[in-house]
């Protein structure tokens, strides 16, 4: 058996129904890259975390019509940005039309993770995408 206790995690969760806009997520996962040290250490990893969650949390709104819980967890390796919608239709790449505001949310979730899941759940479907900080930044994790 593994002793798994040099193992610590932190995480926050946050629910965010559709009437709540994405904006309050944003604000909210950037107070908590903040614990982390991150906007002193790693400011673009703070804005592509950020813009990441507005992609999930926007895809969860619109194409699910679900509230968005939003997971943060933090394990020293990797921050994983968790978005759990209610809507158990997995969510799909699509070619955007150029002229087209929207349809890109997941390729930009692509470039921005180191990498990215789709879970089913009993009752709906996670989206995951995990950040791993730059060296200079792994330090600074507030713990």
């Amino acid at each position: 058996m593994t002793d798994d206790s040099s193992m610590r995690a932190v995480g926050w969760a946050r629910s965010l129904p559709v009437s709540a806009g994405v904006k309050e997520a944003r604000d909210w996962t950037r107070a908590h890259m903040s614990a982390l040290g991150w906007e002193r250490t790693a400011p673009a990893l703070v804005d592509s975390v950020v813009l990441a969650v507005s992609e999930l949390v926007t895809n969860a709104h619109v194409h699910a019509h679900s509230a968005a819980q939003l997971i943060l967890t933090w394990d020293e390796r990797c921050l994983h940005v968790t978005v759990h919608d209610a809507s158990p239709r997995l969510p799909e790449q699509r070619q955007a039309d150029h002229q087209a505001p929207g349809g890109r949310g997941l390729f930009l979730v692509d470039a921005l993770a180191d990498d990215w899941q789709v879970r089913r759940c009993p009752r709906g479907k996670d989206v995951t995408a995990c950040f791993q900080p730059p060296p200079s930044a792994e330090g600074a994790h507030g713990g």
